[in-house]
């Protein structure tokens, strides 16, 4: 019989055999993530029991589940990009009931096919540094196959790649900035590395994505419409971000998604102004069920992605732990870097988050007095490899909004994306031995 101590242990699941590998500990929660959400239909609570999973095989304890998840969903940058995912939705929906994106897919098809259109509209949306910008492209891809030709899986494929093309090496993206910083390279720098990337995934997205859809040509006629002010609420998105970054640089650093929250209501008045809609309008768009049922999917991965980032109850952060980890099994230098990098980013899905937890780690094993060509083959193995890992991630936020907006499922989805994300991979990995000594 054990004794009362007069203290309460820490409340853990010990069923659970918490020896086991933190790498193997996060692959299972993913699956947890995807098979979840292929039973239960629900992808909201398949997130919330992956996540709670991984907090108890973590070994943490009930008040300390408690107490992360409330820091990250009551935190400022969690709470600036839930606004932002509302604020997406509604210019979306705003641009649909205005038929801005009626007239902007007819003007494009005057000029393209259909299946170029496609590509097109959502690589246009992707110059916007948007979370969930997915969301906002998918209505357009689906405004192209009017006659409903195309697989709805094809559509969400071709809308998730193609948004993402420019997030290699498009430097209002906060990824790119955060990764320039941390390895000390420049603008320039990123373009070496990052264009080579964007057009292998042009060029596989077309072989091994677009080529499947297969739509009836349709006579169409010389659009009214100029394509220019038809891009006038995503122009000026963009360069009230560019002014803000320029000019006000206090206002990032207060949240990095602030200047887009600025950006967009101004980008909705002025379309109110030149399109409006009545008040009856604005109520269906404001109060949609949809877009409150995906700002609650966005905060539970978020939390997910608060337990990658959280110390372990050892005080070691999870990403140091599987960096010791993978170290210890022996792998080379090069092999780790990569291997850390796309883990970063498979398990944080988002740019920003596979940049600052393994950056650090890859710089450091470099030494302080390595060169910029050296420096340059190790960006080679850790952006692109790491992005990857993001494009793969089930919990990255424009993958989920794309499959919800489509209705389709995201292993499914998954499946079509992996061999032109291993070639980008192969390349990225020519390239970086191209530069390293």
């Amino acid at each position: 019989m054990s004794r009362d101590t007069g203290t309460n242990p820490p409340i853990r699941l010990y069923c659970l055999p918490m020896a086991v590998p933190i790498i193997i500990k996060i692959f299972i929660s993913l699956a947890v993530i995807l098979i979840g959400n292929k039973v239960l239909r629900n992808l909201s609570l398949s997130v919330a029991l992956g996540t709670l999973l991984l907090a108890v095989w973590s070994g943490h304890t009930v008040p300390s589940i408690a107490a992360i998840s409330a820091s990250r969903f009551l935190s400022l940058d969690n709470a600036a990009l839930l606004i932002i995912i509302l604020l997406v939705i509604w210019l979306s929906s705003q641009m649909d009931r205005t038929f801005i994106m009626r007239d902007l897919v007819s003007s494009l098809r005057s000029m393209l096919s259909p299946r170029k259109a496609m590509a097109v509209l959502p690589a246009v949306i992707g110059l916007l540094p948007m979370p969930g910008g997915a969301l906002f492209s998918a209505p357009l891809v689906d405004d192209c196959d009017e006659k409903n030709e195309v697989p709805a899986l094809l559509k969400s494929q071709i809308n998730y790649w193609f948004r993402h093309i420019w997030e290699l090496t498009w430097p209002l993206y906060p990824g790119v900035l955060l990764a320039m910083e941390l390895s000390d390279l420049q603008v320039h720098h990123m373009f070496i590395v990052g264009i080579p990337m964007m057009l292998t995934m042009i060029i596989t997205g077309y072989i091994f994505i677009l080529r499947r859809a297969v739509i009836t040509p349709v006579q169409t006629q010389a659009s009214e419409h100029h394509i220019l002010k038809l891009m006038n609420p995503i122009i000026l998105i963009v360069v009230v971000y560019f002014l803000i970054m320029t000019f006000i640089p206090g206002i990032p650093r207060i949240s990095k998604y602030l200047p887009m929250i600025i950006g967009i209501p101004l980008s909705m008045i002025a379309l109110q102004l030149q399109r409006p809609l009545n008040w009856s309008d604005w109520k269906k768009i404001i109060f949609s069920k949809r877009a409150i049922n995906l700002a609650v999917l966005v905060a539970l991965i978020r939390i997910y992605g608060a337990f990658i980032e959280a110390p372990l109850p050892n005080g070691v952060l999870l990403m140091e732990q599987m960096r010791q980890e993978l170290n210890f099994m022996g792998i080379p230098l090069v092999l780790l870097v990569m291997l850390i990098s796309f883990l970063s980013g498979l398990t944080t899905g988002i740019s920003v988050g596979f940049v600052g937890a393994s950056f650090p780690i890859a710089f450091s094993l470099l030494g302080a007095d390595a060169d910029v060509m050296t420096r340059l083959g190790i960006l080679a193995l850790t952006y692109p490899f790491g992005f990857m890992g993001v494009m793969l991630s089930p919990v990255h936020v424009c993958f989920i909004v794309t499959n919800e907006h489509f209705k389709t499922s995201l292993l499914k989805s998954m499946g079509r994306i992996i061999v032109p994300s291993m070639i980008v991979l192969v390349v990225s990995f020519f390239i970086g031995q191209a530069f390293l000594p």
